[in-house]
C-alpha cells in the first residue's frame, strides 16, 4: 500500500502539481498508446498528465481523490496500485510512471501480481521508477515534502518483474538529477509469484504448465495433490489461493523456471541455472524461513542429480531448503500423506525429518 504520510502530501498538493508539473514523456505514452488494444490504465495518474496521450479508451487510477478531480478523467477510480478493482485479464496494457516507487520495496512483488492478473497476456507495461538504492522521503525544500520513494536497481526490478509474470525488453536509466529508471515489459502466459516478507516457508515448484498459467494458480490441475495436502497440512485455509495463502499464512509461491510448458521435461539445463540463480537472489532478499521445492527430479536435474527428498545439504541465499516429490496426479509412488507430512516437516524447519522417498 501507498505510504500515506506520501499519500497525505499528494492530496495537499494536487492543485500546485497540477499546475506545475508538465509531462515529461508524452512522445513515450503516445507510442505506448498507439501498441494498445481495447482498454489501458494510468496507473497513478496524478492530475491526468499524461492521459491525453494515452489513447483511448484509457482507465486513470490514483490513490488521491483530490489528484483525480484534478485529472477530469470521464473513466477513473481511486484505488491503491496494489488492488485494482478490474476484472482478471481486462487490460490492454499499463502505464505506471513513477507511481510504484511510493510502495515499500518488499511491496512491489505483490503489487506486479494483482497488475499481472489484471493484465490479458501480450499486453504491454511500461513501468518507471527512481533508479539508486534504498529509500528516501522529501524534505521540506521539496515542493511536496513528506513523500517517500524507494529507489531501485536495474537488476533487482528486472528480478522483481519476471517473478511476477513479465517478459523484459527494453531497460534504461536516464541522467537526470533523480534518474528515472524505465522499463518495457510484456504480459507473459505465465504464473505471477506471490511473495513478501516475513514468510515461513516459500513453495518453489519447477514451472508453471499451461493450464496453471491460464487459470493463475499454482499446481492448478485437478488431479495435483498439492493443495489437498497444503490444506490438510495446516498450511493454508482456502483453495487453490496463493494470494491469501501468502497473507494469511506466510506461505509464499514461485517457480524455478518462469515459462510455462505443457511438461517440464522441455526445460533446458541454461533454464535450469538461470531460474536456480534467479530463486536464490529472491531467498536471499525476503529471507523465508524455508524454501520447499516440488518436484525431486527437477531439483536433480538443477542442482544435485544424487539428492534425496528432506532437507538439503547446502542452502539458496542463505535460507535452507527442502525438497519434496513432485504432488503430479502422474506420481503413484507418493500419498496424500506423504505429501501432508513433508510440508509439515518443510514449516517445522531444519532438523525435521523427512518421511518416504517419492521423485
Amino acid at each position: 500500500m501507498t505510504d500515506r504520510r506520501t499519500l497525505a502530501a499528494y492530496d495537499d498538493g494536487a492543485g500546485r502539481y497540477a499546475a506545475e508539473r508538465g509531462a515529461y514523456d508524452a512522445e513515450a505514452a503516445a507510442a505506448f498508446g498507439r501498441a494498445v488494444e481495447g482498454w489501458r490504465v494510468d496507473l497513478g495518474c496524478g492530475p491526468g498528465l499524461y492521459l491525453p496521450h494515452l489513447g483511448s479508451p484509457v482507465l486513470a487510477v490514483d490513490a488521491s481523490l483530490p489528484m483525480l478531480r484534478e485529472a477530469s478523467a470521464p473513466f477513473a477510480v481511486q484505488a491503491d496500485v496494489s488492488a485494482l478493482p478490474v476484472r482478471p485479464g481486462s487490460l490492454g496494457g499499463a502505464w505506471a510512471s513513477r507511481c510504484h516507487q511510493h510502495l515499500p520495496h518488499e511491496a512491489l512483488p505483490a503489487a506486479l501480481a494483482d497488475l499481472h492478473r489484471s493484465m490479458a497476456v501480450g499486453a504491454p507495461l511500461e513501468l518507471m521508477v527512481f533508479a539508486g538504492d534504498g529509500t528516501l522521503v522529501t524534505g521540506e525544500e521539496d515542493d511536496l515534502p513528506g513523500r517517500r520513494f524507494s529507489l531501485w536497481s536495474p537488476e533487482r526490478l528486472v528480478d522483481v518483474l519476471v517473478g511476477a509474470g513479465f517478459d523484459v525488453g527494453d531497460v534504461s536509466v536516464g541522467s537526470e538529477r533523480w534518474p528515472v529508471l524505465r522499463v518495457s515489459a510484456v504480459r507473459a502466459r505465465t504464473l505471477a509469484d506471490h511473495v513478501g516478507p516475513g514468510m515461513r516457508l516459500l513453495v518453489c515448484g519447477l514451472n508453471p504448465s499451461l493450464y496453471a498459467a491460464d487459470r493463475g494458480v499454482n499446481f492448478a490441475r485437478p488431479g495435483n495433490r498439492f493443495w489437498p495436502a497444503l490444506l490438510a497440512a495446516g498450511l493454508a485455509s482456502v483453495d487453490r489461493d496463493p494470494s491469501h495463502a501468502l497473507r494469511h499464512h506466510g506461505v509464499g509461491m514461485t517457480d524455478l523456471v518462469k515459462r510455462a510448458t505443457v511438461a517440464a521435461s522441455s526445460l533446458t539445463a541454461e533454464e535450469y541455472a538461470a531460474g536456480v540463480s534467479r530463486v536464490e537472489r529472491l531467498c536471499a532478499w525476503l529471507r523465508p524461513a524455508a524454501l520447499c521445492l516440488v518436484g525431486l527430479s527437477g531439483w536433480r536435474s538443477a542442482v544435485d542429480r544424487r539428492a534425496v527428498a528432506g532437507w538439503q545439504p547446502g542452502s539458496l541465499g542463505g535460507v535452507p531448503v527442502y525438497v519434496m516429490p513432485n504432488t503430479s496426479g502422474l506420481n503413484a509412488s507418493t500419498q496424500h500423506e506423504g505429501f501432508v507430512e513433508h510440508l509439515r516437516a518443510a514449516v517445522r524447519g531444519p532438523g525435521s525429518p523427512a518421511t518416504g522417498s517419492g521423485t
